[in-house]
Parts: structure tokens; sequence; C-alpha cells
């Protein structure tokens, strides 16, 4: 399962457009996420800060910081999202706590030699979002050299069986990529329409990177 991905969005001169915040300029989204921003790597492992997108109060798909993994047990997270059926992830698959986690690459763990990360990019050398769901919590994360405590807005995204590009590498699982004509579904759509969308991505979809 990913454990590392990675956002380049700003970095590669990727506009927030794309992303539906055509509303936003560099300036504003710095305005709007305030210091929040400065904490947010281009490298995403657990528990560290990133860019998601969630509708708004108005309904408007809007740029959020999230913390990556659901809480577990004490210095663990569950940062993918698997048996949707579980008890566990029922309350957060509602449209309201649905987002979109934008990525511009994604790695596997592979076991053939050389063992090691395996990246992924989409194939048409765009941009791609992960099916994200977050929720609000309390409590304390980060390091004990760098300890957050308090309110997190915390998110994770489904996985689903992998693709012929994927397989080769990682049998077990990847992302859901979403297309372009489906975030409106995920993020609106019931349960039921929204998790149909839990499939692999088409094999034309990505490439292996590195």
């Amino acid at each position: 399962m990913c454990n590392r991905y990675r956002n380049a969005v700003r970095k590669a001169m990727r506009e927030f457009e794309e992303w539906g915040f055509e509303e936003f300029s560099e300036n504003r989204i710095k305005v709007r996420l305030g210091d929040r921003l400065d904490h947010v790597h281009e490298d995403i492992y657990p528990d560290r800060l990133a860019l998601t997108a969630r509708l708004n109060d108005n309904g408007v798909l809007a740029p959020d910081i999230m913390r990556w993994g659901f809480p577990k047990v004490k210095s663990s997270y569950v940062t993918n999202v698997r048996n949707t059926a579980s008890y566990y992830w029922k309350p957060w698959l509602n449209a309201e706590y649905r987002c979109l986690v934008p990525v511009t690459a994604f790695a596997e763990f592979s076991p053939i030699e050389p063992k090691g990360n395996r990246w992924f990019v989409r194939a048409d050398g765009e941009t791609m979002c992960f099916a994200g769901i977050w929720r609000p919590w309390t409590g304390d994360r980060g390091t004990k050299a760098n300890p957050a405590r308090g309110d997190h807005l915390l998110f994770s995204f489904l996985t689903t069986e992998p693709n012929a590009v994927v397989a080769p590498w990682h049998e077990k699982a990847m992302p859901v990529v979403l297309e372009r004509g489906d975030w409106d579904l995920w993020l609106t759509g019931s349960t039921q329409d929204a998790l149909a969308l839990q499939r692999a991505a088409g094999d034309a979809t990505l490439r292996l990177a590195f």
C-alpha cells in the first residue's frame, strides 16, 4: 500500500486552476492557509501535513491542509482505506467527509531486486488526485521533538487492487486515482455511488517513472 507520495503541484508550476481553485492566486492561497502552508513538504509521509481539497460551506472546491493518517494507536496511523465495509471507516465515507488529495507521483515498495520504492506517475504527465476522506480529531500528533497537540484535520485515501502497471512491482494494492470527470461524484454522490469508484486506474493511465 502507498505510504509515500509527492505533491509538487506548486513547485512544478502546476497552478491550482487545474484543481478547481480558479479564484485563488498564489498570494491568496497563502492568505487563506496562512503559516500552515510553510509546513507542507513536497515528499509526503504518514503524519506529515499535506495539501488537500474539499467542498467548503458554499459548495466550492477549496484547498486545505490536513495531516496524513487516521488515529489507530499511539504513534501509528491508518493511511489507506481498503475495507470500506469496516465500521472504523463508515462514519467518514459520507459526502461531507470526502476530499481530493492532489498527487504528482506515488510510491509502492517492491520486493523485486533492487528492492525499494517504485514511483508511478500519470502517463500523460498531468497531476492526479486520490479519493480521500477526512475527519476532525483532537489529540497529540507529531514527534517528541516537534509535537503537534490540539485540534487536527486528518485524511486518508482509498486503495484498491493494482492495475497492470503497478501489479508487477506491488501486487497487493494501489491508491484509487480519480479521473477529472469523477470528482463531482466522489465529492457529492451517495456513498454507494461514490464507492463504485473504488477501482483500479486504467492500465493506460499510469506509467512506471523509476
